[in-house]
């Protein structure tokens, strides 16, 4: 029987609930159907099973809203069914409880309170009010937020299982508040509202070489509302304010981002945020004003995403005990402990080991570690307002004989729903891809940072810049980067343009304009398009799109050249010393100018897509001066680039800075310096991400696939063969001896150079993009030797989607599956391209390999 379906249907861009951050939320819904080739002609939305509207077409993603704006507060129940090219219906979608989660202009009223009685610096502490309510709720919603972390309680339980909230923002500009559903938490009569409050990212000290400072402030604060609907038609608001009452108590005594938690169970305090608990010996809270006004959240929460158990209990050559989790992990220890009163376990994280003991060099200035103060009973210990990158934790002090039973490790990180899955005939590759995997979930936590570990964990803009197109397809990134690119903007409107080293910006000298690092405010939002056919995001990045290229083409000038300042280059070229790590072979005016001319395309792109056509002709045509100069300057007539260096070659081709006949050339003398040098890798941040494609696009797939399967350093397999679970920041961030690499600078959780997983996806095994948000996609996969299968899945905004390929007995055989409401381009080896509708496909084509093997 002949069955359509919808199966998913989503509000705006998160997955996790349905809320609407915007009066006027876009609506996607993705179908299931047995008929091949399926496309919907036109769709029918129905609002609280009673206003139905008729949408015309095939779209199904980011459908504009077809209702009267929402209003704040208010919750409603959606429904969709599609119609066929057959006139064959859908029946209505599973109902969606949608509720809004933004607040009308003027509607927040909370003040921003704080302890009345510091001790000292970054104090923890708790806030409590209680509140009388004398009629049946029928709903009530909780806006809240901090300068710091909270959590909130009512009644003695917390309100979600978010953790770390609000995350970070560039908080002098932008706030973000929760909206939560409340209502089977209050009660008619006496109610308690509670906060425990860190100072997590606010007050946190920021800087390197021992010279950091704090940013923000010296005291956390938080506000929060309560919205309350009545049963009679009436509403009331509860807000924070001067009324609250606050201590320097609970369990929490310290806490910081880099330095770690102290938790001492004899400080609990049972019932503090319960109806009746006695506060009258807590100080009043002080009041402090902010002029920011907190916006909705538009991305999912922190949260604990899984468990680790102990994989091994390791004591080491200096009698220590270790407990290994198997996994370099972002987030911490729970405890379950029994022992004396006053008792003190403590936990220090590190990711590796270094000769048997725990390799804490890496760490530099922070501190890592965990203080565990047990009350005397059955204590369960969790940290709350800190995280660590680790894969080991050494521990001190436990009673009696350590027993790893008791001890797992919980997984922490902005919780996006995966949606990309690859595996190949060769184990290390897939082991490769997992660790992209396991270094994406770790540093999407918040923000996307460069690494969990160290004293940093900062929003490096260049890191994000080469991973996005990576993370667009392991994820659903699109709510989590579309939020951070909201600091993007803001960051550049205090300098003037310039999209700094890192977002939110902490740096002292960190708003310098920088190659490859700053582009992340052109590159990023053009990958939220590309991928989840986020046209809003590239609108409203658009002027800060703009603003980047214009402080770029300023700084160029009439020569239309970027030449002469401060550059990172192609970072952490392998041949760089381990002290220099922006030495790289090629000169970053190279670098610099190339990104130029990309990112002035990019721009214009954007322009023509969005309809600001004089933009687009003028961004075009200064594009184009700036390609015709970075030629002149950088390349000969013959082929050849003033740095002879991979990364070079692999800009020219990738950013299509030279005409076709000399992309020809340039990809022979790229494909010759990779064997010229074993086929390891001579890349660095810049490099690595495009190198694989340039050889491919180029046509010296055998070689990329040679680079690919290399496990001698530096390569990608190297970690593999090391034991890495994780990308590593350095190809050598492990010399093969086991000693950690000699840079002050290494860590062992670093994404950046794991963006080859986008080649993976989209050139080895043949499934990628071809129009936004995968409505039509390109099925062109690239058997290289060394494999004998490849296959990629994706949950595409449309649904899943699969290609792959397996090789035997001479021939190669291609499957592809793709989902209702789409169409492919395929291009095969050898074959001619032809295009496809959606359901399974297959196909079968010699096995030529062998003769095109690398030399």
């Amino acid at each position: 029987m002949v069955s359509t379906q919808v199966s998913d249907v989503r509000v705006e861009r998160r997955r996790d609930r349905a809320v609407a951050d915007t009066p006027a939320p876009r609506l996607s819904w993705t179908i299931s159907t047995t008929i091949s080739g399926w496309n919907q002609t036109a769709a029918e939305v129905r609002l609280d099973e009673e206003q139905v509207v008729r949408l015309e077409g095939d779209q199904s993603v980011f459908v504009d809203w077809p209702f009267p704006p929402l209003a704040p507060h208010s919750r409603h129940v959606l429904e969709v069914r599609v119609f066929g090219p057959d006139g064959d219906v859908s029946s209505w979608s599973s109902p969606v409880e949608m509720q809004s989660g933004f607040l009308a202009d003027g509607a927040w009223q909370a003040q921003f309170i704080e302890l009345g009685n510091h001790t000292r610096q970054a104090q923890p502490g708790l806030l409590r009010t209680e509140v009388q309510i004398a009629k049946e709720v029928r709903a009530a919603t909780l806006y809240a937020t901090a300068h710091g972390l909270y959590q909130v309680s009512i009644n003695g339980s917390d309100v979600d299982d978010s953790v770390l909230k609000p995350g970070w923002t560039s908080y002098q500009y932008r706030l973000e508040h929760e909206a939560t559903d409340v209502t089977a938490m209050l009660t008619t009569g006496g109610n308690a509202l509670g906060i425990r409050l860190a100072g997590g990212w606010f007050t946190e000290e920021y800087g390197f070489h021992g010279q950091a400072r704090r940013v923000y402030g010296d005291q956390p604060a938080a506000a929060a509302q309560i919205h309350i609907a009545y049963t009679d038609g009436t509403e009331d608001l509860i807000t924070t304010g001067a009324h609250w009452r606050g201590a320097a108590l609970g369990k929490v005594e310290r806490s910081g981002i880099y330095q770690g938690e102290r938790i001492d169970a004899r400080r609990a305090l049972p019932g503090w945020d319960e109806p009746g608990f006695e506060d009258s010996d807590w100080s009043a809270v002080a009041v402090r004003e902010v002029a920011t006004v907190p916006e909705a959240a538009v991305a999912e929460p922190v949260r604990r995403t899984q468990e680790l158990p102990v994989r091994e209990v390791i004591t080491t050559p200096a009698g220590r005990t270790v407990l290994d989790f198997g996994q370099n992990l972002v987030g911490w220890l729970r405890l379950r402990v029994r022992g004396p009163r006053g008792q003190e376990i403590v936990v220090r994280h590190a990711e590796v080991l270094e000769h048997g003991e725990l390799g804490v060099r890496p760490l530099r200035h922070a501190r890592a570690t965990d203080e565990f103060v047990l009350s005397g009973g059955e204590d369960l210990f969790e940290p709350e307002f800190t995280f660590h990158g680790f894969r080991y934790a050494e521990i001190d002090g436990w009673p009696g004989e350590c027993d790893p039973a008791a001890v797992t490790a919980v997984v922490v990180g902005s919780d996006m729903r995966r949606t990309g899955w690859f595996e190949c005939s060769e184990p290390m590759v897939n082991r490769l891809h997992e660790n992209v995997v396991w270094g994406m979930r770790g540093n999407f936590l918040s923000i996307p940072t460069d690494c969990p570990q160290r004293d940093e964990r900062m929003g490096w803009t260049g890191d994000i810049q080469v991973f996005s197109p990576t993370a667009a397809t392991l994820f659903d990134a699109d709510a989590f980067l579309a939020a951070w690119l909201k600091d993007v903007a803001a960051e550049q409107a205090a300098a003037g343009g310039v999209c700094g080293f890192v977002v939110p910006q902490v740096l002292p000298d960190g708003d310098q304009p920088a190659a490859a690092w700053g582009d992340a405010a052109t590159v990023v939002p053009t990958v939220l398009f590309e991928r989840f056919a986020d046209r809003r995001a590239l609108a409203d990045q658009y002027p800060s799109m703009r603003a980047w290229v214009d402080v770029l083409l300023e700084l160029a000038g009439e020569e239309k050249l970027w030449e002469g300042m401060f550059q990172y280059g192609d970072w952490l070229d392998p041949d760089a010393p381990a002290d220099r790590p922006g030495a790289a072979k090629v000169d970053s005016d190279i670098v610099a100018s190339a990104h130029l001319v990309r990112s002035t395309r990019l721009v214009a792109r954007a322009a023509a897509e969005l309809g600001h056509d004089q933009d687009a002709d003028r961004y075009g045509a200064l594009a184009e001066e700036a390609r015709g100069a970075w030629v002149r300057a950088y390349t000969t007539s013959e082929g050849r680039i003033v740095s002879d260096a991979q990364t070079a070659y692999a800009m020219a081709i990738a950013y299509e800075l030279v005409d076709a006949e000399l992309r020809t050339v340039m990809g022979h003398r790229l494909a010759q310096l990779v064997r010229e040098s074993g086929y390891r890798m001579g890349t660095g941040f810049v490099g690595t991400p495009i190198i694989a494609d340039a050889l491919t696009t180029t046509g010296h797939p055998e070689v990329a696939g040679a680079l690919l399967l290399q496990t001698d350093v530096p390569s990608w397999l190297y970690a593999v063969t090391m034991g890495a679970t994780t990308i590593w920041e350095r190809w050598d961030s492990m010399l093969p001896d086991g000693t950690i690499n000699p840079g002050e600078m290494t860590s062992f959780n670093h994404y950046a150079f794991g963006a080859v997983a986008d080649w993976l996806y989209r050139r080895l095994a043949g499934l990628g993009p071809d129009t936004p948000g995968y409505q039509r996609l390109r099925i062109a996969p690239v058997p290289i030797s060394g494999l004998s299968s490849a296959n990629a899945r994706h949950e595409t905004p449309y649904g899943p989607a699969e290609a792959g390929w397996q090789a035997s007995d001479g021939q190669i055989r291609i499957h592809a599956v793709l989902p209702p409401n789409t169409t492919a381009v395929v291009e095969l080896p050898g074959e001619d391209i032809i295009q496809v509708g959606s359901g399974r496909h297959e196909w079968s084509i010699p096995d030529r390999r062998a003769q095109e093997a690398p030399q």
